[in-house]
């Protein structure tokens, strides 16, 4: 299920690992995750969600839409695919 060891990538590579959610999965071998974070506001210091959206390198064509998945920095794979799927922390109901 894993391409790359999650405690081992970090250390070693120095690659960003985000974790998101499936939106799309209809591609062959690609999926779309929403990855969201919160941010402060830098005057008010309100805090609110930001959402970024990234194409990401599914080999096996596990994933589904809704699936919570953890996904890592690779080199460019294609024209917007920047990012490899690395597990698939929980599936969708």
């Amino acid at each position: 299920m894993a391409t790359i060891a999650t405690e081992q990538a970090p250390s070693t590579t120095g690659k960003k690992i985000r974790q998101g959610k499936v939106i799309s999965a209809a591609m062959n071998k690609s999926i779309v995750v929403a990855i969201e974070r919160q941010v402060a506001h830098p005057l008010y210091k309100k805090y609110y969600k930001q959402t970024k959206k990234v194409m990401a390198h599914d080999e096996t064509n596990e994933c589904r839409v809704g699936d919570t998945v953890r996904v890592i920095e690779s080199r460019p794979l294609s024209a917007r695919k920047r990012w490899m799927l690395v597990e698939i922390v929980d599936r969708a109901k």
